[in-house]
């Protein structure tokens, strides 16, 4: 059987190396070069601006514009597009992951037309990592070419699980700028990097798994490389209208999901993060956010931390949850909670007001989980979260609460 690219077989050999001579119609990103500014203080937001600017000024872009805070698409995207299925790396793929911004919509249709497995990420990983493009039985190359639209995507594809053990050989990204060193920078929301890293969390990619990005000549540029941090991806091709260059870079791509970098806000839109972090921490990893301290494990609670706020009201150190959706079980908030590292020591259930409350520690437990909150999804409805006022125990009829276990772990009442 052979080998998947990227799995125990050599990279594919070089279309052209960084700094090579090139033909007499090859062109270089020189009158760019001279428009970006330098020095000690320049930050990737600077690169990033002077890139969407020059682009504008120039009409090299294309339709979605201004190019400003976008993958910026350009006039010779389809042409860059086409050195994609010349790549070695391309022909001995199976399964390419591309990204669903519009100046790689060709690349897109090429992985379609050459019967590959085309995945393309979710809009802002909302409701998973990928989805499977499957074009109708016998399409034609006008349909393919529809089904590599971001139209297309939507109408003919289907969510990826976790569990699929899907294996990504070729992985292809968008790009505001990028080096002949391969390093690369994006629109500054860091989803590609990201994607990349819950695909090696999932077992998806290797550290061999050839990444491509496909740029405009003026797109690349100087990157200093002390603006590069660990979770940037790095790129091993790139392709212009004008040339191949394979970086040859040898920078380690991302080795997981630097969890630190994670918000609590960023965990509560994105499930399928939510369910990676959970199953990293169950093998012992560390897990903390950047805006969320954990108790240590094994930490102990004094009788007073574990006794249950007294019956005629609700402490300040609850929180109230409301807009939870009709058909919501507490189980299923429960698991949400802890996948969230914000499990309460107590949670009373108010099913028939789609409500519940998290009963903390003290206010400063309950302010944190708020944090962590904020935009959080449960089901199709984003739930409301506020510190929970005072209230009278008449105000909790129809809700169920029980004490929490003395096993010094947060723990969660409900069925």
């Amino acid at each position: 059987m052979e080998p998947r690219a990227g799995e125990g077989r050599p990279r594919a050999p070089p279309e052209k190396r960084a700094g090579d001579a090139q033909g007499p119609h090859e062109s270089r990103a020189g009158d760019a070069e001279g428009y970006l500014r330098d020095g000690p203080g320049v930050s990737k937001q600077d690169i990033r601006e002077q890139i969407w600017d020059y682009m504008e000024s120039q009409n090299l872009a294309d339709f979605p514009r201004p190019v400003h805070h976008r993958i910026p698409n350009f006039k010779g995207a389809s042409r860059a597009a086409e050195h994609f299925p010349r790549l070695q790396a391309f022909k001995m793929a199976r399964t390419i992951k591309v990204n669903p911004d519009a100046p790689q919509k060709n690349a897109r249709f090429f992985v379609l037309e050459s019967k590959k497995t085309l995945l393309v990420p979710t809009p802002r990983l909302r409701t998973g990592l990928f989805n499977k493009i499957t074009p109708p039985p016998g399409a034609t190359k006008d349909i393919l070419r529809k089904c590599a639209t971001s139209q297309g995507v939507r109408n003919y594809s289907a969510p990826v699980g976790l569990d699929s053990k899907v294996l990504v050989d070729l992985v292809v990204v968008g790009s505001v700028a990028v080096s002949e060193k391969g390093w690369r920078i994006g629109k500054g929301e860091g989803y590609a990097d990201l994607e990349y890293a819950m695909m090696v969390s999932m077992g998806a990619v290797s550290q061999g798994t050839p990444v491509v990005t496909i740029v405009h000549d003026c797109q690349v540029v100087d990157i200093p490389e002390a603006l590069l941090e660990d979770h940037d991806l790095t790129v091993d091709y790139i392709l212009t209208p004008t040339r191949v260059i394979t970086t040859g870079c040898e920078r380690p791509k991302p080795a997981g999901i630097a969890w630190s970098k994670i918000s609590c806000e960023m965990l509560g839109k994105m499930p399928i993060l939510r369910s990676l972090r959970h199953r990293e921490e169950q093998a012992g990893k560390d897990v903390t956010l950047r805006d969320g301290p954990r108790s240590p494990p094994g930490a102990t609670r004094s009788p007073r931390d574990l006794a249950p706020p007294e019956l005629g009201s609700v402490p300040l150190s609850s929180v109230q949850i409301g807009n939870l959706p009709p058909d919501a079980r507490v189980s299923e908030l429960k698991q949400a909670l802890s996948a969230l590292g914000v499990a309460p020591s107590r949670l009373t259930w108010q099913g028939p007001q789609h409500s519940a409350f998290l009963h903390y520690r003290d206010p400063a437990e309950a302010q944190q989980a708020i944090a962590c909150l904020q935009g959080f999804r449960l089901g199709a409805n984003t739930v409301r979260v506020v510190l929970a006022r005072q209230q009278r125990a008449s105000d909790l009829v129809g809700s169920h609460t029980t004490e929490p276990l003395p096993d010094h772990q947060p723990a969660i009442a409900g069925p």
